[in-house]
């Protein structure tokens, strides 16, 4: 594991990891609050590798192949993709298994995938309850349940789907929530399925780290784009483009692209094989732009992001947290700025009480 982890390029843990690995090795019930971007991922998949290859958590096998002892749950295909590759890295040496079962993707692989009884499963709930309605994956056996980004799931409308597929894991299961806030939704379910829980805190909760240099920029819908262009034009280094519907997505793709820069676009409406395309190609550095809506606020990890830009204001201070949560991961720093129509001022309002001070003008 030693070997993993210096592969990965770890070398001090982060707050988070340095409180929640220990207790997780215990055996302990966990809750882990930490911002966007504080090595949430390592925090439970380093130790549950290290429960699984350890003594007392190997069942008995079938056909020389054991069955699933972990599962973890996320809110959206981009951040079980990349939970899934995390364990894929970091157990691999150890003999662990893994198995991605998210929605967009055909059935016939993932069936072929959980013949091969992986040790753990990442999965979206909603696919992973079709898996459970259609038999075709049974969860006794899970010993670890981990609940990556419980408020973004329970924010998305997978709380049935969460709480019917805790109803039917193992009451002595270990379950791990990890969630960047602790909404009245999340505590309920804290409650209701978890026994007596170690909760560790990283830092403020729901603010952006110090080294995100933030700047805002007052300016009328048709004068983004072109404001967008300047700024691409003014600086090197990856940047990522939130904007509010992927009809806007598309057509600022454009709009970059014929100004000459490498762009892509991540939204609800492309495939799954597009959208990993687009993942595998912006964090390759083979796109320097990409367009997102917030459907992959919380799933794309590229340390080397130098910009984000709200296009559009989010909805809620917790999107706007989260996006620029992009920027400045691990110990680098980055820039994030935000595009304000008169139209979006309510918005604005509702961030800036929420940071607690105006965000700097331009």
């Amino acid at each position: 594991m030693r070997e993993a982890i210096a592969r990965v390029g770890y070398t001090t843990p982060t707050p988070i990891q340095a409180q929640a690995i220990g207790p997780i090795l215990e055996g302990r019930d966990l809750i882990g609050c930490a911002q966007t971007g504080t090595g949430k991922t390592a925090a439970f998949a380093i130790p549950t590798i290290e429960r699984l290859t350890g003594e007392g958590l190997t069942p008995p096998t079938r056909g020389g192949l054991r069955p699933p002892r972990a599962l973890v749950l996320a809110p959206t295909r981009e951040l079980a993709l990349q939970i899934a590759e995390a364990f894929d890295v970091l157990g691999r040496a150890q003999g662990v298994t893994v198995a991605v079962l998210i929605g967009g993707e055909s059935m016939g692989p993932q069936l072929a995938a959980l013949q091969r009884r992986p040790d753990v499963i990442v999965a979206t709930p909603g696919r992973l309850f079709d898996h459970v309605e259609r038999r075709t994956l049974a969860l006794g056996t899970l010993r670890i349940v981990v609940l990556d980004e419980a408020d973004r799931m329970l924010d998305m409308g997978f709380a049935p789907q969460v709480e019917r597929i805790l109803r039917v894991t193992p009451l002595d299961r270990q379950t791990l929530c990890f969630s960047a806030t602790m909404p009245t939704e999340v505590a309920a379910l804290v409650r209701r399925h978890l026994v007596r829980p170690v909760r560790v805190d990283a830092g403020v909760i729901a603010r952006p780290v110090a080294r995100v240099k933030q700047m805002l920029y007052r300016a009328q819908a048709q004068e983004k784009t072109p404001l967008l262009l300047r700024l691409l034009g003014e600086e090197r280094g990856q940047t990522l483009v939130f904007t509010r519907t992927k009809h806007r997505a598309d057509r600022v793709a454009r709009a970059v692209g014929a100004a000459g820069h490498r762009v892509t676009r991540l939204h609800a409406d492309r495939s799954m094989s597009q959208r990993r395309e687009a993942l595998d190609g912006f964090r390759s550095g083979r796109y320097r732009v990409l367009i997102a809506t917030d459907i992959a606020a919380r799933g794309i990890d590229v340390p080397e992001i130098a910009h984000v830009v709200n296009f559009d204001l989010p909805h809620t201070a917790e999107d706007y947290i989260h996006r620029i949560g992009r920027t400045a991961r691990a110990d680098a720093s980055g820039r994030a700025t935000s595009f304000a129509a008169p139209e979006e001022l309510a918005q604005l309002r509702t961030i800036e009480q929420h940071l607690g001070h105006p965000v700097p003008r331009n």
